[in-house]
């Protein structure tokens, strides 16, 4: 599509990256729906410009002739963050991380910049969405003193790389992905075009010069990074800072990571002086938890390789008009109508009438089927208004037959179980372990777990 001038623009689908003719309802090669967008582009249009220069860059060699890397990581100080990232910050390796307005990105990318920097590696802080005076303020209320950390208020790419290579910065922090542009396309900042090109020479950077860049990145009203999903393709490490504003923890979780495990979970705490690390998260999802009370159980997740043990409180109480009520905070609905479903079938409880409340306590949200039989549990307390043995535990996942089905990682979750204290455990009948100082009670089906809690 031409344009006065010159210039030009191209369709491009915001998910996949795919340039289309026109516009359209429906991406044709990734069919997400209200995906394209316009991108304006130069009149030369931005690479494909420079297709007729001549191949550059460093000949090809065989890997067994690459030096092999010491390996060493930076540690930042933040042991929850280093451990997310596997260990520490790869020099060379770009970050992404990403997470809701005010949940604490900045903040915990300021206190790694001042710790790296402190350690004796460069740092250069690059705010496009505040100036140098409005990160001192933050910084300023800070545990950690960042008072010699470069800070550069700067959007433009060109010189926020000039800057970078001119300080000889071993960490550069990008606030945000989305504010930053290039002149050498058209559009505005955080259009599909900017984005992509934008973290590309960011990462052609880190790889070529050697630091590590960390960009933060915005997320759309469904919860995933904002921009192109090539972006996460391109980076090497995304992690998602979440948590709900009105609670005290914050929970950093890797998603990718070509230089560690994905699924690790790290645990911080909002103080007045910044994020705080959890020494023992374990633990501290089960602060506060209240025992005698009916419609409460503990069951162990496992996020990557750190085994958590958390609380799901229900409650199932008279309709007050036509149509009950299914909230679930932390848990997916149709996994919250599923297991309803099973209990009024294999179970003969009936929920018709009742309104249902299902809340995982912390903030955490339940992915694994796992946590099954703890949600059944505690509806079913609830509805008996009985409450469960506090030192139980239940683990498993339940099928449409009511049958309890065995888990991974049990011995991992089991020992982090007795050493808070648990001395029963309620899982399938299939699940072959013996953990000393624990009561294994195993059962095939949800009815036989019925009838023990009716007991």
């Amino acid at each position: 599509m031409a344009k006065a001038g010159g210039a030009r623009s191209v369709f491009r689908c915001t998910e996949c990256g795919a340039e289309q003719p026109k516009w359209g309802g429906r991406c044709d090669s990734c069919g997400a729906w209200n995906a394209i967008v316009e991108e304006p582009v130069g009149p030369g249009g931005g690479r494909a410009g420079r297709r007729g220069a001549a191949p550059a860059g460093a000949a090809p060699v065989r890997l067994a002739a690459v030096a092999a890397s010491a390996g060493a990581r930076w540690r930042t100080g933040l042991a929850e963050f280093d451990y997310v990232l596997g260990g520490g910050l790869v020099p060379g390796s770009v970050v992404l991380v990403g997470g809701e307005p005010g949940i604490g990105k900045s903040t915990l990318l300021l206190q790694c910049a001042a710790r790296l920097e402190g350690a004796g590696v460069p740092a250069l802080y690059v705010s496009g969405e505040e100036s140098p005076a409005q990160v001192r303020l933050r910084a300023d209320r800070l545990s950690v003193d960042a008072g010699a950390v470069h800070v550069l208020g700067e959007t433009r790419l060109d010189a926020i790389l000039h800057h970078a290579r001119a300080l000889g910065a071993g960490v550069v922090v990008v606030d945000s992905i989305q504010t930053t542009y290039t002149e050498e396309l058209e559009g505005a900042p955080g259009n599909v075009g900017q984005v992509r090109e934008c973290a590309a020479r960011l990462l052609r950077f880190a790889k070529d010069s050697g630091p590590a860049v960390l960009l933060v990145g915005h997320v759309t009203k469904g919860g995933g990074i904002a921009g192109p999903k090539t972006l996460e393709h391109i980076v090497d490490t995304v992690l998602y800072f979440e948590g709900e504003r009105t609670l005290d923890h914050r929970i950093l979780r890797a998603v990718k990571n070509r230089f560690g495990s994905v699924d690790e979970l790290g645990v911080f705490a909002m103080t007045s002086a910044g994020l705080e690390p959890v020494a023992d998260p374990a633990a501290a999802f089960l602060a506060g938890r209240t025992t005698g009370v009916s419609g409460s159980a503990v069951t162990a997740l496992l996020e990557g390789t750190r085994p958590l043990l958390v609380e799901i409180q229900a409650l199932a109480s008279k309709a007050g008009f036509g149509t009950p009520q299914r909230v679930a905070t932390g848990l997916d609905q149709r996994r919250l109508a599923l297991l309803l479903a099973v209990l009024e079938r294999r179970c003969g409880l009936a929920f018709g009438q009742l309104d249902v409340f299902v809340n995982v306590t912390g903030g955490l949200r339940l992915l694994e089927p796992s946590t099954d039989l703890a949600v059944l549990a505690a509806l079913v307390s609830s509805v008996a208004d009985r409450a469960l043995p506090a030192d139980a535990l239940f683990l498993g996942e339940v099928g449409l037959g009511g049958e309890i089905r065995p888990v991974g990682g049990v011995e991992r979750r089991l020992g982090e179980a007795v050493r808070q204290g648990f001395r029963r455990v309620f899982l399938s009948a299939r699940s072959r372990v013996g953990v000393p100082g624990l009561e294994v009670v195993g059962m095939d089906g949800i009815g036989e777990l019925a009838r023990r809690l009716a007991a």
